[in-house]
């Protein structure tokens, strides 16, 4: 379920736009930091929706640049595919689908939300739907761990995954390493229940200062290698911890390059 051919010798190295903080990216915009990283030897770059300050404006703007370049792209909507009661949220799932085609990205990143906030039998009848959305935008969905325990625990994702593919609907996801934690779960027992579905890793290293924090991976509290190792090296990695220098650059670069290393051998 990997998004790169089984050959890959080193897996693609992106990175989420958050990882250079809200107020610089308010600042400069996702465009200006999405050229940063071209420069810096990403292969591809992750758009969020929250940090969007004029979306009319700006995601064709970076549709327009991520053309004339080989960069992958990734759409990351805050919005949840189920909502409060349970129902898929078509509205949500239209709005972001809508962003994604308008940036030209294949992947649209998404959390499940409430999914059975009622029942698992009315949430399921959100599946045919949501693959008959999906067939027509041509975008394919990656299902994160948020942080939250209806989103983000392992037995809310394996209970979301299993009706999912029953209803035969097979969704890859979109492993945070981090974010286990926020939720009192196991990262290592999350990689080993879900790793065959992995098809996108948002790596990051935590600490708990007081509460969980995202730091870069060699800050880690927690054995950011082993995780790495028992997730499909295949499958593209995006930085999203926070990047911060002088020379950011060179600092994205050092990272880029770290993250594609930090493989089985």
């Amino acid at each position: 379920m990997s998004l790169l051919p089984e050959s890959a010798a080193l897996p693609d190295a992106l990175v989420s736009l958050t990882s250079f903080g809200a107020a610089e990216v308010g600042r400069h915009g996702q465009l200006w930091f999405a050229r940063l990283c071209h420069e810096a030897g990403a292969q591809g770059v992750e758009v969020r929706e929250e940090l969007l300050t004029d979306p009319v404006a700006e995601l064709p703007a970076l549709a327009e640049w991520l053309r004339s370049t080989p960069l992958r792209s990734v759409y990351s909507c805050p919005r949840p595919l189920f909502a409060a009661d349970g129902q898929l949220d078509a509205a949500a799932l239209a709005h972001a689908l809508a962003a994604t085609r308008t940036l030209g990205a294949p992947w649209l990143k998404m959390s499940i939300g409430h999914f059975a906030a009622q029942s698992e039998q009315a949430s399921a009848q959100g599946f045919a739907p949501l693959a008959q959305a999906l067939q027509q935008a041509g975008v394919t969905l990656l299902i994160e761990n948020d942080q939250t325990p209806q989103a983000g625990s392992l037995r809310a994702l394996r209970r979301f995954f299993a009706a999912a593919d029953a209803a035969g609907l097979v969704l890859p996801m979109t492993f945070d390493m981090g974010n286990w934690h926020y939720v009192g779960e196991c990262p290592l027992q999350a990689a080993r229940e879900l790793g065959e579905r992995v098809g996108y890793v948002h790596a990051k290293g935590v600490q708990h200062r007081g509460k969980w924090v995202a730091v870069p991976l060699a800050e880690s509290s927690a054995p950011w290698r082993t995780l790495l190792d028992a997730l499909p090296e295949n499958a593209p990695r995006a930085i999203e911890y926070p990047l911060i220098a002088d020379d950011l650059a060179a600092l994205t670069c050092q990272a880029l390059q770290q993250l594609r290393l930090a493989t089985r051998v």
